[in-house]
């Protein structure tokens, strides 16, 4: 039955009923992860990386109250523009269709529609997780519960390295979510590629992500599957020097009251302006290269 709350592109649908390999990319990097015009340019580049792969990009967002998958040049636009567009997850996201709202999607809510939609894979940039102090504050992103539910495949570089990674690997492992590290032993920090923790699980090349997943299959287990991929080397900003400038800027955060769904914004924008512009850069390549590795998984399992 057509869900009259959604709205999928005429290209992403083609490619759906052909088969062939389509990759989710959700829409809070735009409208809360950097400023403009580098939001959007990033967008269009990241989009580009999934096509050069041989898959097709499906951006979403909420526009009007609809959930869109497969923004058009112009609504990415709208989007890179808009200062009061809604930052959506599993909570929110049916209030933002019910008030005709403008809104992006978090990692939750973008596997809530890519789910929608019947598109299994996924990229971004880093998960949500554990925020560090949560012993204390209870705040744990709803992407980790997403997971757990969701049966969709996530591509990202770790869990975004301004939170407690242990914590978060903990709370995965409880939830039942398999994390992947491709090509590496160590559990990536998002700008940093080692953050001197073990992954559970280790895989080397697509056929081997497609195995395991196929296996899944076979076994009825349902929920998602997390896929760790380091920033490219080139790319990164070292463990030791990125911990400098995320505890200034989580201790800054705390002196200033900052709480709920503004700390990770406002935390990377800090970092942006302590790292004079470096981390950017990190954010934008690992986005592109998670792009590039969810396109490939998609068309294999295509």
């Amino acid at each position: 039955m057509k869900n009259p709350a959604i709205h999928i592109s005429e290209e992403v649908q083609q490619a759906l009923y052909e088969g062939r390999g389509v990759v989710a990319l959700e829409s809070t990097i735009i409208t809360h992860g950097m400023p403009y015009p580098q939001n959007r340019d990033t967008a269009v580049q990241v989009e580009e990386a999934v096509r050069e792969s041989g898959a097709v990009p499906a951006t979403i967002a909420i526009l009007n109250g609809e959930i869109t998958v497969g923004l058009t040049e112009s609504q990415l636009e709208t989007l890179a523009t808009t200062d009061d567009a809604m930052k959506l997850s599993r909570a929110d996201l049916a209030m933002a269709v019910s008030r005709g709202a403008m809104g992006s999607t978090t990692v939750a809510a973008t596997m809530i529609a890519a789910d929608l939609a019947g598109i299994k894979v996924f990229a971004t940039g880093g998960i949500g997780g554990v925020h560090q102090g949560a012993e204390l504050s209870f705040d744990v992103s709803a992407d980790l519960t997403e997971l757990s539910r969701t049966k969709v495949t996530v591509i990202c570089a770790g869990a975004k390295a301004i939170l407690d990674i242990p914590k978060t690997l903990e709370v995965l492992e409880t939830l039942g979510v398999p994390v992947l590290t491709y090509q590496q032993d160590d559990i990536p920090a998002f700008w940093s590629r080692e953050s001197g923790l073990a992954s559970p699980l280790r895989v080397d090349t697509i056929n081997q992500i497609v195995d395991f997943m196929r296996a899944r299959d076979a076994l009825n287990i349902d929920g998602g599957v997390l896929i760790a991929n380091p920033v490219p080397s080139e790319s990164e900003i070292p463990r030791p020097e990125m911990s400098k400038l995320i505890d200034q800027a989580v201790r800054e955060s705390q002196e200033q009251g900052i709480h709920g769904k503004a700390v990770t914004p406002w935390l990377l924008g800090r970092i942006v302006e302590l790292s004079n512009g470096k981390s950017l850069k990190t954010n934008q390549a690992l986005i592109k290269n998670n792009a590039r590795l969810a396109g490939e998984l998609a068309c294999a399992l295509s």
